[in-house]
């Protein structure tokens, strides 16, 4: 079989642990065999970016600015058990993804991937919650440290004019820790308008939450803008007969665990990290959740939403078999692969892409899954727990069928 010809190469980031393993069975049983894959590759493990002072990690991200589209394996973001674990470290690099999505001023969009032989746990749940996550700023570029006696903390601002602002953030009376975090508004006015893109192309009402009763400044700020930039779509929005509304974000957890689903919630970076796993989670498995970094520039990134999946990787050390489910990194490949044959004109491309999705659940939907979903089918038919290995070649089996 001939098979499908790149003409731009997408960036490949590989990662670490147990998901690097199915990265390079992904290649070559599902892509290899059908596309001769082009690709500026990037080795992002965590010892290759200890190696490069993460300059692998900046270069990569410069290199998806200039090429468009990027696909990335999890990696690991060091604490203090991997700095034990891995002892060659030099120091506890910040997470590769804060590193990107800072670099791309991106917003990170999650949706799960749905199977109907596996129900929502919350069963009013009838159509996928998309979470929109602000992908700079906040906790994941704050500066912290730990004092050992009693003292004031002050928070000071600077201008470029010489003025100066300060604050007392705490009079302390005995040790402490301490942390400050920023946001801009570039990134806040981008992260508001993609949020309004988004749901204007896949015709989906949006959500937004905060906390600014609490965060009267900073969440404040974010209301405020979401609120200025949204004038400019309202039209658009009332065309297409969807909505948008902000609500507190206690309130808005409570909504959604109402609702039926089918609309985008915009979250601040470390609230859309929490909530993208437990939606996950309640459709099924965090290794079903799609993840796109989306530029305001245009560059994409595609990934999964999970981790390295430490224990497994221990146990494919020990010569072990692992039922690893590999679904999302698949559809990360998958949806690079689509977009990379949208902007290029590929249709061929595209419509590999898309088989290799309908490959992929049409395999779950038959009841050959991995262990994490074999055990959530509910309806009574019959259910094939396998090994990674052992799906892929299911998945391949099914592709090569709808390609001919």
């Amino acid at each position: 079989m001939e098979r499908i010809q790149m003409t731009t190469p997408l960036v490949e980031m590989d990662g670490d642990e147990m998901t690097r393993i199915l990265w390079r069975m992904i290649k070559e049983t599902l892509i290899c065999p059908h596309v001769d894959i082009k690709t500026d590759y990037y080795d992002l493990s965590l010892l290759n970016r200890n190696a490069t002072g993460d300059q692998v990690t900046v270069d990569a991200a410069n290199a998806t600015k200039a090429l468009g589209v990027a696909v990335k394996c999890a990696t690991i973001t060091p604490n203090a058990q991997r700095m034990e674990e891995y002892p060659e470290l030099t120091e506890m690099w910040k997470s590769p993804n804060g590193t990107i999505r800072s670099i791309l001023d991106g917003t990170v969009f999650r949706a799960p991937i749905t199977v109907n032989r596996i129900k929502p746990v919350v069963k009013n749940w009838h159509l996928p919650i998309t979470i929109a996550r602000h992908a700079y700023g906040d906790v994941y570029k704050s500066v912290d440290m730990v004092t050992d006696e009693p003292g004031t903390a002050n928070l000071t601002f600077k201008g470029a004019s010489g003025a100066m602002q300060t604050l007392t953030v705490a009079a302390l009376d005995g040790p402490a820790v301490l942390q400050g975090m920023h946001n801009t508004e570039t990134s806040i006015r981008s992260f508001a308008r993609a949020c309004f893109e988004y749901c204007i192309d896949t015709k989906q009402d949006l959500w937004f939450s905060t906390k600014d009763t609490i965060s009267k400044v900073y969440d404040g700020r974010f209301k405020a803008i979401f609120e200025a930039e949204f004038e400019a779509y309202r039209a658009r929005f009332d065309a297409l007969g969807i909505t948008y509304f902000y609500t507190l974000i206690d309130d808005a957890v409570a909504r959604v665990i109402r609702s039926e689903g089918g609309f985008v919630w915009a979250c601040k970076n470390y609230d859309g990290d929490v909530m993208s796993d437990m939606v996950s989670t309640a459709f099924g498995s965090l290794a079903m959740m799609t993840s796109v970094l989306v530029s305001p520039d245009g560059p994409v990134e595609y990934e999964a939403a999970h981790g390295t999946v430490t224990k497994h990787y221990y146990r494919h050390l020990k010569g072990e078999k692992t039922s690893t489910n590999p679904i999302a990194t698949i559809f990360a490949w998958s949806g690079a692969l689509r977009k990379r044959g949208e902007l290029d004109g590929l249709d061929k491309l595209v419509e590999y892409a898309n088989a290799l999705e309908a490959a992929s659940l049409e395999t779950l939907e038959a009841g050959i899954m991995t262990k994490d979903l074999a055990g959530l089918v509910e309806d009574g038919g019959p259910v094939t727990p396998v090994d990674s290995e052992t799906f892929l070649d299911e998945i391949a089996n099914k592709l090569k069928g709808k390609l001919g």
